[in-house]
């Protein structure tokens, strides 16, 4: 079966991030592995959460809490009480994708020797070292 030119033109380099691919990068951006894989063990409020993950900005929590929750990964629940609540949890969605995201990261922990010895082959091969 030939392949569409539209097809084809998804896998060009510079091409228009497709919807699922910029899914895939929200999930996978640096800050969004870590809220997905902290969320995965309970319900956070925005300050904990970000003392939870630590180095990230208040404004870079806001953005990638705002994209995960446009996504249908994340749930923001703002409780009318005074002072304001504001609590984030993931959704099924969210569960899914943040269940990945850790078998990777876990993969990632488990390898990083061999990761590491890769490396400095790499380097002495090229003289880098």
């Amino acid at each position: 079966m030939p392949v569409s030119n539209e097809m084809a033109d998804k896998y060009v380099a510079g091409a228009a991030m497709c919807p699922y691919r910029l899914v895939l990068e929200h999930v996978t951006s640096r800050w969004g592995v870590l809220v997905l894989i902290e969320l995965l063990d309970r319900p956070y409020r925005f300050s904990e959460l970000r003392r939870a993950i630590g180095r990230v900005s208040e404004k870079m929590l806001t953005q990638t809490l705002q994209t995960l929750e446009r996504d249908g990964l994340v749930h923001r629940d703002a409780k009318p009480v005074i002072p304001p609540r504001v609590d984030y949890s993931l959704t099924d969605l969210g569960r899914e994708a943040a269940e990945q995201v850790r078998a990777l990261a876990l993969w990632t922990e488990s390898r990083m020797g061999e990761v590491e010895r890769a490396r400095e082959a790499y380097d002495e091969a090229k003289g880098r070292g």
